[in-house]
């Protein structure tokens, strides 16, 4: 290598430097991880470089074309020709000719070939080596290019501020992030402070004292830059000297503004959830309270004239879900007795109210003496259209000295027969949903029913599900009643009630069941 300024490059018709010394330069430059390359010059008769022939390159980093080791053999004028007689041009001829090593800083490169327009910033540093030039460039736009855009997509800003002279550094993210004009320059601590909440100038002092005693900081205050107020995290640490002495604090901002309302609003719809929890377990609460009222479930089976009688109610799984399943089981003056069985559409307090006006109503047409199944029906009806309600109800009435069952339907469910082991639905007459028509008309139907015939009166919860692998529940629940009418007469009903399907997620069930007696 030359020094001073002894030339260093071949003299006209040089063959240049030996074989084995090209070959150790690619070796170690193969394994370089920075941007440079060699290049051997190609000179005229008066030993002129009038062009360059690259040696060798680095193998970390390809041209702003991608290109690697290819350009290994080839002269720069043909790998980039806009470059000729430009000046780092100029700058090669110039190391070539004196031997002495130059620099060309912020070297704007801008070239098209093939329908690929390339552009870039470099600092190059030139030095003769071994009858050739060592290259060194620094891409600068490639680096700015990347922090701006990590800026941009982390809504991120880095400062650096000199605590011996209070001269600050910012970033383009910090100007962004406090919406102030760069031509301005950075905030100064007394502007910083003014646009700080007052709320959180505690949360200012902290970071400081965490400052001073060594540790890292990491603070997020609000900052009102402009019309509206930000969250900024601060993450900031301390350069000190030999000595201990603080030198200079580093930070970086983030404006977390968006992920702090997100969590704002998470928060305010997780509390309207929890308001809304405890007022539908309040409702809850009403509404089965309001059940226990009108319509107590006994524990045990119970006497009614000519029958055995056991009632279940089943709430539903889901806590905030009432529904509205009645049953009435009354003995009437004439020795007969009447069994009924109801759902009104819906859940909670609504359907609560809905089903204690029509069984009340029931009650009252009863004390009456207004017994007929089909007149009670079409009753129900014409109150429920009043109430803007639907449901479906069965109701029938059990002549004891016949042993008949006399029965018609609102849109419910026929109730099902067991009679020696033996359960199907009793005959479907028609009858609309309650609150369906004013037209609707319920045709009673009679039954003949023998000594220990059970009959289960039930709402759809019984046999209704909506997971699909639960499709054969109702004869889940006629083969639980063959198997049930095989024990002794007493526990029949008992052993039932416990026998009967688990109530569902989403419905209340209602089980009414008589047993014949002989």
């Amino acid at each position: 290598m030359a020094t001073g300024g002894a030339r260093s490059g071949p003299a006209a018709g040089s063959p240049g430097p030996p074989v084995d010394a090209v070959a150790v330069v690619r070796e170690i430059l193969a394994v370089i991880p920075a941007g440079c390359s060699w290049l051997l010059p190609v000179t005229d008769d008066a030993g002129v470089a009038g062009d360059f022939r690259v040696a060798a390159v680095s193998g970390g980093e390809a041209d702003v074309y991608g290109r690697g080791t290819s350009r290994v053999g080839a002269l720069l004028s043909e790998l980039y020709p806009s470059m000729v007689g430009g000046p780092l041009w100029r700058l090669y001829q110039q190391v070539a000719a004196t031997g002495e090593a130059g620099e060309l800083p912020r070297f704007r490169y801008e070239e098209q070939q093939a329908g690929i327009v390339s552009e870039a910033t470099f600092d190059v540093s030139v030095h003769p080596v071994c009858n050739g030039l060592l290259v060194w460039w620094h891409r600068l736009d490639e680096d700015r290019r990347r922090l701006e855009r990590t800026e941009l997509l982390g809504n991120l800003g880095w400062a650096e501020y000199e605590l011996g002279t209070g001269r600050s550094t910012w970033s383009p993210g910090m100007y962004r992030i406090f919406e102030r004009d760069p031509a301005l320059g950075p905030m100064s601590r007394t502007e910083q402070a003014a646009a700080l909440v007052p709320a959180d100038a505690g949360l200012s002092e902290l970071a400081w004292q965490t400052l001073d005693s060594g540790a890292t900081s990491d603070v997020t205050v609000r900052f009102q830059p402009g019309a509206t107020v930000k969250y900024l995290r601060i993450l900031s640490d301390v350069a000190r000297d030999a000595g201990g002495a603080p030198l200079k604090i580093y930070a970086m901002v983030q404006d977390v503004t968006a992920r702090v309302d997100s969590r704002t609003e998470i928060e305010r719809l997780g509390d309207q959830l929890r308001s809304r929890e405890i007022t539908a377990l309040a409702e809850h609460r009403l509404a089965a309270q309001l059940q226990n009222l009108i319509q107590p479930v006994p524990r045990d089976p119970f006497p009614l004239p000519g029958l055995q009688a056991a009632v279940s109610y089943l709430p539903a799984e889901k806590a905030v879900q009432v529904g509205g399943d009645w049953y009435h089981a009354q003995a009437l003056p004439d020795g007969h007795t009447l069994l009924a069985i109801g759902d009104v559409a819906g859940h909670g307090l609504e359907a609560a109210s809905g089903m204690a006006h029509l069984r009340f109503a029931l009650v009252a047409w009863l004390s009456i003496g207004i017994c007929d199944p089909g007149v009670l029906l079409g009753n129900l009806n014409r109150l429920s259209r009043q109430l803007a309600i639907t449901g479906t109800a069965v109701i029938a009435v059990y002549d004891r000295a016949a042993r008949t069952l006399s029965w018609a339907r609102g849109g419910h469910m026929a109730p099902l027969l067991t009679r020696a082991a033996h359960t199907e639905e009793l005959p479907l007459p028609p009858g609309l949903l309650l609150g369906a028509s004013d037209r609707a008309r319920y045709p009673v139907v009679v039954v003949g029913l023998c000594p220990d015939d059970v009959v289960l009166f039930y709402t759809d919860g019984l046999v209704e599900r909506r997971d699909p692998e639960q499709a054969d529940l109702l004869e889940r629940v006629k083969a639980t009643l063959g198997e049930v009418s095989a024990e002794p007469g007493d526990l029949r009903l008992k052993r039932l009630r416990d026998m009967l399907p688990a109530a569902g997620p989403d419905d209340d069930t209602c089980t009414l069941a008589v047993r014949v007696l002989p």
